[in-house]
This record gives C-alpha cells, sequence and structure tokens, in this order.
C-alpha cells in the first residue's frame, strides 16, 4: 500500500487540495468594518475643510444639531442599554457614517424576508411536538421554578420538556468524534448535520468517508454549514462537490456581492441527528484543533452531549426548521416519529435561539440559573463580553454567597475578545466571582452548571455575538445523571487553571490594555 493510499485511509475524503483562506476576511469582520467606517468619516471631514472652507460654520452647524437629534433619539430608544450606549459614541464619533450605519442595520435591510420566512417556518410547526403533560407535572413537583424557565422557552418556540430521555456528555472534542462515527455508521434512514465550521482534515475526512458511504446506500444525507466558512475553510462550490457524493448540502447565508445586515446574524448551531434516535449538540465544530490533531491555541478544550431519547425530536425539528428556509414545500415529517425512550431519569429539554426576534432566550435560561442558585454556578465560555443584565446577574449571585467561578482561555484565539473580556475582570472579582484561565490553552466549551442539579450545554458563548446576533441551540437538562460528570469536569479541569486576581488580570497581556479599553465602547458590533 502506498503512502497516498495510507493517507486516504487514515485521513478519509478531501475534495480539495487544502483549506482555502480568504483574504477578504478582516475587511468582512466587524472590527474591519468599523474601522473603514471610521476612516471614511475622517476623510470626509478632511474633504470638507478643504473644498468647503467658507461653509464651514454651516457645516459644523448642521452636523452638531443632527448629532443632537440623533443622541435624543437613541437615549428614548427602546433598545438594550449596553447598545445604546455603543450607538451614541458611534454617532457622536461619525454622525453622518455613524447614522446611515445604524439606519441600516435597525430597518432590516436585506433580511426582511428571511425574519418573515423564519416567523412561519416557527408558526407552522409551533404545535408539531406537543408537550407532554406527565414530564411538565413532574418537573412540578419537582422544581416549580425550573418549570417555569421551561414555560418561557416553551412560548418562544416549540421547546418542550422532556423525560424518559438518555444524556452523556463528552469532556473532549476527541471523546465526541468516536462516538459521532460510531452513530454515523449506524444510520439507517438520514442523518441531518448543520455546523458553524466545517474544514478539510483528519476529522472532516473521517465523517465525510461514512457520509460518502451511507448517501451511496441509500441514506438520506443532509450536510449545513455558515456561508462564513467560504472566507475561511471552503469554497463557494463546495456544496457542488458534495452533491457529487450524493450529499445534500446548504450554506446559510452564501457570500454575495449584495450589501445587506443579513451578514450580521450567522448560524452558530452544531447539531447531529441521526435517524431522530440520536442527536449531539455542543461546541465542538467539525475541524481539526477541534479533536486537537493540529495546535492552534495550545491544547483544545471543547464539550459536547449524546442525545438519546424523545428529545431527540427538538433538534431534528430545529434542523429541519434551518433547511427548510428556501424550500418552496417545507417537509417536516422526520420530526413525526417518535424516538424510543430510555429508563433514564431527569429532565431535558432542547431550545433553540434566533436573533430574528426580540427574545434572548439564551441569556435569559444563563440568567435563570443565577438567579435560582443555591450553592454554586461554574461556567465555561471561550468569550465574556457582557451587557449590563448578565454582569449584574453574576455578580449577584456571588454577592449572595453563591460560588460563582468562571473558566476562560489561558491562550487567546483572537486579541479583541480576549482585551474586552479582561475589562470585565475587574468588577467581577470585586462582587467575588472567581476567574479562572486554562494554562494549556484555549477553552471553547459553553457550559453552566449548578447545584449538582442543572445544567447547559450547547453553543452559545457569553458575548454579544451569540447572546444577540447569532442562531443558536443548547441542552438544557435538570436531574440527569450526566450533571454529576459535567460537574466533575469542571473541577477536573479547574486543576489545569490559574487564578486570576485584581493584580494579575493582566499579566502577559498589558500591551491590550489600551485596546480593550479603547473598543469597549462598540463592544456590541464586534
Amino acid at each position: 500500500m502506498t503512502n497516498g493510499e495510507n493517507n486516504k485511509k487514515s485521513d478519509g475524503i478531501r475534495l480539495i487540495e487544502k483549506g482555502k483562506r480568504g483574504f477578504f476576511h478582516l475587511i468582512f469582520s466587524r472590527l474591519g468594518l468599523i474601522v473603514v467606517l471610521l476612516l471614511l468619516n475622517f476623510l470626509l471631514l478632511f474633504a470638507a475643510f478643504a473644498w468647503f472652507g467658507q461653509l464651514l460654520p454651516h457645516i459644523y452647524g448642521g452636523v452638531a444639531v443632527f448629532t443632537v437629534v440623533m443622541v435624543i433619539y437613541l437615549l428614548n430608544s427602546g433598545m438594550d442599554p449596553t447598545a445604546k450606549i455603543t450607538w451614541l459614541v458611534v454617532v457622536m464619533l461619525m454622525p453622518v457614517f455613524g447614522s446611515l450605519l445604524y439606519v441600516f442595520i435597525r430597518n432590516d435591510i436585506g433580511h426582511r424576508q428571511l425574519k418573515k420566512r423564519l416567523q412561519k417556518l416557527g408558526d407552522d410547526t409551533s404545535d408539531m411536538i406537543m408537550q407532554d403533560a406527565d414530564s411538565a407535572n413532574a418537573l412540578e413537583s419537582v422544581d416549580p421554578l425550573a418549570r417555569s424557565l421551561t414555560k418561557y422557552a416553551a412560548g418562544r418556540g416549540c421547546h418542550p420538556v422532556y423525560t424518559a430521555t438518555d444524556v452523556k456528555y463528552f469532556p473532549s472534542g476527541e471523546a465526541k468524534f468516536e462516538s459521532m462515527l460510531e452513530t454515523l455508521a449506524g444510520a439507517e434512514h438520514f442523518i441531518f448535520m448543520e455546523y458553524f465550521i466545517i474544514e478539510e482534515g483528519v476529522m472532516w475526512g473521517r465523517i465525510l468517508d461514512v457520509l460518502a458511504e451511507k448517501a451511496k446506500a441509500g441514506v438520506d444525507v443532509r450536510v449545513m454549514y455558515d456561508g462564513t466558512c467560504e472566507f475561511s475553510t471552503l469554497p463557494h462550490d463546495y456544496p457542488k462537490r458534495l452533491a457529487a457524493l450524493g450529499i445534500k448540502c446548504k450554506m446559510f447565508a452564501p457570500v454575495s456581492p449584495v450589501v445587506s445586515t443579513h451578514y450580521n446574524y450567522r448560524d452558530h448551531r452544531k447539531i447531529l441527528v441521526v435517524d431522530g434516535k440520536v442527536a449531539f449538540n455542543g461546541g465542538v465544530n467539525l475541524a481539526d484543533e477541534y479533536i486537537n490533531a493540529i495546535v492552534k491555541h495550545g491544547h483544545w478544550k471543547d464539550v459536547a452531549v449524546k442525545i438519546t431519547g424523545g428529545a431527540v425530536r427538538s433538534f431534528t425539528l430545529m434542523f429541519l426548521q434551518m433547511w427548510n428556509i428556501d424550500e418552496r414545500s417545507p417537509d417536516f415529517s422526520q420530526c413525526l416519529t417518535e424516538p424510543p425512550k430510555t429508563d433514564s431519569h431527569g429532565f431535558v429539554m432542547p431550545f433553540g435561539d434566533s436573533p430574528l426576534d426580540n427574545d434572548k432566550v439564551g441569556e435569559r435560561v444563563y440568567m435563570s440559573i443565577l438567579e435560582r442558585a443555591k450553592r454554586y454556578v461554574h461556567i465555561m465560555t471561550p468569550y465574556l463580553i457582557l451587557d449590563g443584565e448578565l454582569e449584574t446577574a453574576l455578580k449577584f449571585a456571588a454577592e449572595r454567597g453563591v460560588d460563582v467561578e468562571i473558566i476562560l482561555p489561558g491562550i487567546p484565539d483572537k486579541n479583541a475578545p480576549y482585551a474586552l473580556a479582561k475589562t470585565h475582570y475587574k468588577s467581577l472579582l470585586e462582587s467575588g466571582v472567581r476567574i479562572l484561565e486554562y494554562t494549556p490553552g484555549f477553552v471553547h466549551a459553553k457550559v453552566f452548571v449548578s447545584d449538582d442539579a442543572e445544567a447547559v450545554v450547547g453553543t452559545i458563548n457569553l458575548d454579544y455575538r451569540s447572546l444577540y446576533h447569532h442562531f443558536e441551540c443548547a441542552t438544557w437538562m435538570y436531574g440527569t445523571s450526566a450533571v454529576a460528570d459535567i460537574e466533575a469536569d469542571f473541577e477536573k479541569t479547574r486543576e489545569k487553571c490559574r487564578v486570576v486576581t485584581k493584580d494579575t488580570v493582566w499579566d502577559g497581556y498589558k500591551r491590550l490594555r489600551p485596546f480593550g479599553a479603547v473598543i469597549k465602547a462598540i463592544a456590541p458590533l464586534l
């Protein structure tokens, strides 16, 4: 056997020679856009000085009046207070372009049809999975406040709470990967995959081997990934390359030369459903750093869960809602089959969060856990870019005696969010929140666990992107055996962390301190 054949066997199928890296990534990034707008604004002012020198008093007066009007309007708007401050800063720095940007974003330019379509799909499927009364009553009898949380989530989408559902926790991407391959190999009817990032390599290659084999055998294989992969990992025609293998593939919000706020809303979800019987959820994307096959930022710490039982139906529905956005005749028949129940104890509620409504479901779930906690709330998150509400909830929980601990990366993947995270440290530490940084590398896990009873594992980071601007999903659980496994993993991870104090917040990264202070003013736009 040749070396090439050996590599093919170990790494799986490759459809491109190398993951394509887009040089437009910085230009199209949020920070890049803001820098470009600032430069345009200053160029416009310079041009006004040069060309209309005699009219400068009138220009100054007009800009001043316009700025005052915009400031008064923003102060009286109903938006989130933290975002309000950001827009005030932007408008005062860039009166013309800042105001145009605000109008552009607030008027849903380019994504009104998407919003209407998703609303219709949500309405059409709102009662597709009915809440089992016995499960709801059982949770009510155990913890009425937890039941109140599930009522809230059910009112924001088809998110029933289930019993007789097993949750298996994976403390690493490697563990999830091996279970994924085993589950995919047993697929008989359909495989649904929805991921934020796909990149060719060992992980995706081995998965693609199985998908191609299953598609050839007649299994309905569907893959959906976010359109930003065009900037970083995959070529534009990748769906056609998968189609040649018998795999149906779609990009969410593919890149096109149309100016639209649609691109601000990304599909950050990670869902795998097989035959309606098993589902996977968590932070692990389909790229080699997530299983530590390559090293990018030290050791990559990630987590995931495997769901078996009734709750799988919710993940099937979430996938099909996104898949059917551009389908003339939406088909949700795969949701109708009742998955086999398990003998597991506890309650499970998969839920999604959309940026196109006014409900911040992910943030509300996190805040509910903080408000109801009695002994501890332990958190793992890669980013910490907080609005005022969530920061207050974290601080208040600690101030009333709850052990609030947050594990963050010791090695950052990006300087801007890392600097922004550190701007929150001092305030949190003063309230008694314990902050730890994972010294071996980068934490990409998104975990909340509380009081040995309740936990959330999913895709929702503690930052504006996840809480306000991304399509997200997660698994809430109460009283399942996985909760103890999640807490045990947190304690094990804590052993590999350094404790941050007020004196050590910027150790090793003092150069980022002024950067963090400056960009905090525009944090909601990043």
